[in-house]
């Protein structure tokens, strides 16, 4: 019997209010309670994940342990509770349809008509319901993507109000999340918008347990309950959501409002331990209160889009915290680089990261910025793409590979010492067909990676589909790019770095997608210390 507590977030008025970063809180809050949760993410476009979407449609695309290509809420998910998530963390209306369609295919609806209700819910609920049964999670949180009304999201109201249905008042609730807009001219807080939102819901057969209302202004007692009246909630199930100084201080304000408590005491389930959340308020004021800065660029072809470096931006942070420091990352749009004006571009910054990405737009500026990095003791760090422009440009400036290129940007070049994967040949489709999820690296003695670490074996995340070219390995060795890290199991170069440079690191990998506020990760950590010493030795 499946005896997991179900918690559904909707979305009301307008969207990007922030439902992942307050299911992340309230599971963050729950788990300093003692309870083990975890939080999915129901997204309703038809697409089968957003491994084929454009950065500019839905920021980036984050990857679990397993090799599911997801919605970048399941990375805020993984950086608030320092858990892993998965496959049957991120569930899509093309995801659903596929199934069905399968089944109906298959003969498995014995020539019954295929309908949305039930065939199309019941899958919805099957996918919900996956976590529960693995016996881990006492609670489940699930954000329902999208706004109230919209039609791309009924099923899955539909769902989950079945489900409140089948498992009892107290197994299921509701938490909606509005908006509380204030109109400057008439100088209020205007609750009508909330109003009509909850009222939408309850149309659609789901009464809204408690309302997370996002606003700019502080909501008065008085306001609060108006609010619990016309909308039908208790005055105490009434919380406030006002913009937060980062996003890591979410939790706390919500817990001087004793929403887990409410939450616990509507699933009829202990309070359990006290949060007291010392660990979260000391990184909130070393966020806000940082002791020093470091300016560090990041070099991208969506810099315009800071959404689509989202992990990385927030590994920042957290490599930040560890240092006392406040990361001020600054965002350079790769194909306006040249090797004219990449000096005037970064002329400030104490670090470069050269972002991951896909396509040949851009390219010139990437190897631009790891020219003059590589050349004046800059400390860099590159990402997947990164790490391959890296090894082109050094390929091409230093072992004197005039057409070095890499077989996605160039299919015909004489130098290819970045190919397509032998595992990638083959493959025609484009979702979910590169390499994904976690893989092993071995990093070797002496190496700085493997001081960083202090491990010598690690597990990294991974999402590409070519790779450093192993026949020009030697010559690179011999002219002073090591490759540090390589996985055991294929020999695939995984890191490589410049021992003679002051800190030039670039991994195949996604070190970014396991960083979290608790566990900042080690190479972000080193980088940023790299950073913060090369401003100390230049300043005067």
């Amino acid at each position: 019997m499946d005896s997991t507590k179900y918690i559904f977030v909707t979305g009301g008025v307008v969207s990007s209010l922030g439902k992942g970063i307050v299911s992340s809180s309230l599971a963050a809050l729950l788990q300093a309670r003692g309870y083990s949760v975890t939080i999915q993410k129901l997204d309703p476009y038809i697409n089968i994940d957003p491994g084929t979407l454009n950065p500019y449609e839905h920021g980036e695309v984050y990857v679990t342990e397993d090799g599911a290509e997801t919605d970048l809420d399941l990375g805020h998910y993984e950086r608030f509770l320092n858990i892993p998530t998965g496959q049957a963390n991120n569930v899509t209306t093309g995801r659903i349809y596929e199934e069905v369609i399968r089944k109906e295919r298959h003969g498995e609806y014995h020539g019954k008509t295929v309908q949305v209700v039930p065939h199309i819910t019941d899958e919805i609920k099957r996918r919900i319901r996956l976590l529960g049964k693995t016996g881990l999670f006492q609670i489940i949180i699930t954000e329902i993507g999208g706004t109230v009304g919209d039609i791309e999201s009924l099923p899955f109201i539909e769902a989950a109000r079945q489900m409140h249905y089948e498992l009892g008042r107290q197994n299921v609730i509701f938490i909606h999340l509005t908006l509380v807009p204030y109109v400057g001219v008439a100088g209020e807080l205007k609750t009508k918008p909330t109003q009509h939102s909850v009222k939408q819901l309850l149309e659609f057969g789901v009464q809204a347990d408690i309302l997370v209302c996002r606003t700019e202004h502080s909501l008065s007692p008085e306001l609060k309950s108006k609010i619990a009246l016309f909308c039908n909630v208790e005055q105490n199930a009434v919380i406030e959501s006002k913009d937060a100084r980062t996003i890591y201080e979410v939790p706390i304000l919500l817990k001087e409002q004793n929403f887990d408590r409410v939450v616990l005491q509507k699933l009829g389930l202990k309070l359990g331990n006290n949060p007291v959340l010392t660990e979260w308020k000391e990184a909130v004021r070393h966020i806000v209160e940082p002791e020093k800065s470091v300016k560090i660029a990041l070099v991208g072809k969506y810099a315009e889009l800071p959404d689509a470096y989202k992990s990385i931006l927030e590994a920042f942070v957290h490599a930040g915290v560890r240092h006392r420091a406040k990361v001020e990352a600054t965002l350079v749009q790769s194909d306006e680089l040249t090797e004219t004006n990449v000096a005037e571009k970064i002329k400030d910054c104490d670090g470069v990261l050269v972002a991951p990405g896909f396509g040949v737009r851009g390219i010139a500026g990437k190897i631009a910025a790891i020219k003059y990095v590589r050349e004046n003791g800059i400390p860099f760090l590159g990402v997947c793409l990164g790490m391959q422009m890296a090894v082109v440009e050094f390929g091409r400036n230093v072992l004197g590979l005039a057409d070095a290129d890499s077989t996605e940007m160039n299919p015909e070049t004489p130098h290819p010492v970045v190919a397509l994967m032998e595992s990638q040949a083959k493959v025609e489709r484009l979702g979910g067909t590169m390499r994904l999820g976690a893989f092993e690296c071995r990093l070797a003695q002496g190496s700085r990676v493997r001081e960083i670490y202090g491990q010598d074996v690690v597990t990294e995340r991974h999402r590409h589909r070519y790779e450093f070219n192993n026949a020009y390995r030697e010559a690179y060795v011999a002219a002073g790019m090591f490759p540090s890290g390589i996985n055991p199991e294929h020999g695939l170069v995984e890191i490589v770095e410049i021992p003679s440079h002051p800190f030039f690191i670039a991994s195949q990998f996604h070190p970014e997608y396991k960083s979290t506020l608790k566990t900042p990760h080690p190479l972000f950590v080193a980088f940023v210390e790299a950073a913060l010493e090369h401003k100390n030795h230049r300043s005067p």
